[in-house]
């Protein structure tokens, strides 16, 4: 009944539109070069053109091209050189081992997906996608107060068919002889489908990919909307439905009126302050959507008698992380700072201090060769992070009837990107999730408090 409704209330406002014979500036054809204006209108408006977005924006017209209804697809990025963008500058990790059951199981699509990326993502006459996967595996390590609930994690991720292993710290330095196992009880260590790999490479494919089958895009920031509450009379509705969107050009005070008949904020860390945007009702934005940006810093060093290729993305009992960058002894690493250090998320500067006071002294602990690293370099990037349980909120508003969330996965959205994607647009085409039930990650757990808790946040 629900997917009925949506089409219904798509193919509605479709016919409202404007057609592009009529004055407006009609809609780009697949293989033409994009408008570097928006058009007039579109069925779907995807706010945020990273790797989610431009997921979303792929799964649409793949799934409504079964259904030949011609489906227009606009995704606007503010940001199209992706200078500040999570996506490109992630630590690019996909793992299996997280201790909430959605977020396995979209590890375990996306990593089918990405095997098989050039049946997905290829297009003709282009060369072959290589994303660079280097198949390492995930390696958590436990403290002794933490052994049980990671083995109870460890059970959960069989359950759903991910490959892990626990090693005892015997095991542990036999297979890692470089590695000091003071203080660690035990070990996951996944056998299968983790790894990492290049971020740009991924996002890219995706946008060539959904831009040969249709899908537009343009530069500029969605600031405000146009609803259907906004001409209404006290007392004040229940619900609202979006009709436009204003897309303000770069380096400009002009701004577009997009009409819609649906809207994905797909804005990163950016989605909880698009809420915020002129236009909506503050009532119905309640309660405010609790996604902030969160400064992380990656650094880069060197050191040529460290762990060498049997290096995997290794998870300390402290929270620092590290994994191999490459080859000849290049690696890359960081950690998530406690909430009540938070660095200032207005810019993206790295303070090159908390690598020497936080993370090089728990990395040299766990790994003594790195007491002789040298640091080559660093960069920071944000976390469109959900503050209230680090998870992705996925699915329709409950109050603006024409707005479906993909945001707020604390880190690892580019790893879920291709499942949150097909999910999302599985609501918008067919009213219901088909491929994988993600309706605990809706947004009625925000409403009712009642937070779904992933203990895997790195």
């Amino acid at each position: 009944e629900l997917g009925q409704t949506l089409e219904g209330m798509a193919q509605t406002l479709r016919d409202q539109l404007p057609s592009s014979g009529s004055g407006g500036r009609g809609w780009v054809p697949p293989g033409m070069h994009p408008d570097p204006r928006p058009p007039d209108e579109a069925d779907v408006v995807v706010v945020g053109g990273g790797v989610v977005g431009w997921s979303v924006a792929y799964w649409l017209k793949v799934l409504e091209g079964q259904r030949r209804h011609g489906m227009k697809v606009l995704v606007v990025e503010r940001d199209p050189m992706y200078s500040r963008a999570s996506t490109v500058l992630s630590a690019g990790g996909i793992r299996q081992q997280f201790s909430l059951r959605e977020n396995i199981q979209m590890s375990r699509f996306s990593a089918s997906f990405l095997r098989d990326i050039n049946e997905h993502l290829g297009v003709w006459n282009e060369p072959p996608i290589d994303i660079q996967f280097q198949p390492s595996g995930y390696l958590f390590l436990a403290s002794p107060q933490n052994a049980a609930a990671l083995e109870d994690i460890v059970q959960l991720q069989r359950e759903e068919g991910a490959q892990v292993t626990l090693l005892s710290p015997t095991q542990l330095k036999t297979k890692f002889p470089w590695i000091n196992t003071e203080d660690v009880a035990v070990a996951s260590y996944g056998l299968e489908d983790e790894g990492w790999f290049d971020p740009w490479t991924l996002l890219n494919a995706f946008r060539c990919k959904a831009t040969s089958l249709g899908v537009q895009s343009c530069s500029g920031e969605v600031r405000a909307f146009v609803t259907s509450a906004n001409h209404m009379m006290p007392p004040a509705p229940m619900s609202a439905r979006i009709k436009y969107v204003h897309v303000h050009m770069p380096d400009s005070l002009e701004y577009q009126p997009v009409a819609c008949a649906i809207v994905v904020n797909a804005a990163g860390a950016w989605a909880g302050k698009l809420l915020e945007a002129d236009g909506l009702p503050r009532a119905l934005c309640q309660p405010p959507l609790p996604i902030q940006p969160r400064k992380r810093y990656v650094f880069t060093w060197h050191c040529p008698n460290g762990p060498g290729l049997s290096c995997p993305f290794v998870v300390d009992t402290s929270g620092a992380y590290f994994r191999r960058d490459g080859f000849a002894g290049n690696y890359l690493g960081g950690m998530s700072p406690p909430e009540e250090e938070e660095p200032d998320p207005s810019d993206l500067s790295v303070d090159q201090d908390y690598f020497q006071e936080q993370i090089w002294p728990r990395l040299a602990r766990r790994v003594p060769a790195f007491e002789s690293l040298r640091v080559l370099g660093s960069w920071a990037g944000y976390y469109d992070y959900n503050t209230f349980d680090q998870n992705g909120v996925l699915g329709p508003h409950p109050h603006l009837e024409n707005l479906f969330l993909a945001a707020g996965f604390s880190g690892h959205g580019l790893q879920h990107a291709p499942a949150a994607g097909k999910a999302v647009a599985e609501l918008v085409i067919k009213g219901r999730y088909e491929t994988l039930d993600l309706r605990r990650l809706g947004w009625d757990r925000l409403v009712e408090g009642k937070p779904l808790e992933e203990h895997s946040v790195i």
